[in-house]
């Protein structure tokens, strides 16, 4: 149990930085923020599997990523008001 509540603090701080980091404005909920991190925490431990300082960097690029591919998908989804 221990281990889920760790996983979504550090997914929130990983998030929150990716946001941070990324340029522009994201309308998405903390949530959706928590979810990326956790995602970008995921994918950066396969492609680091060291841990430490550079798997936290690799995992904040990951979730970057990770953004950029999520307003990529939602810009291409969204219908023009009418």
């Amino acid at each position: 149990m221990g281990s889920i509540v760790y996983t979504i603090i550090i997914g929130a701080v990983i998030g929150i930085l990716a946001r941070f980091f990324k340029p522009g404005a994201d309308p998405m909920g903390w949530i959706l923020t928590i979810l990326l991190g956790i995602a970008g925490a995921y994918i950066g431990s396969l492609l680091y599997a060291g841990g430490g300082f550079i798997g936290f960097i690799v995992s904040i690029i990951c979730a970057v990523v990770l953004l950029f591919i999520y307003e990529f998908i939602r810009s291409k989804t969204a219908k023009p008001a009418a």
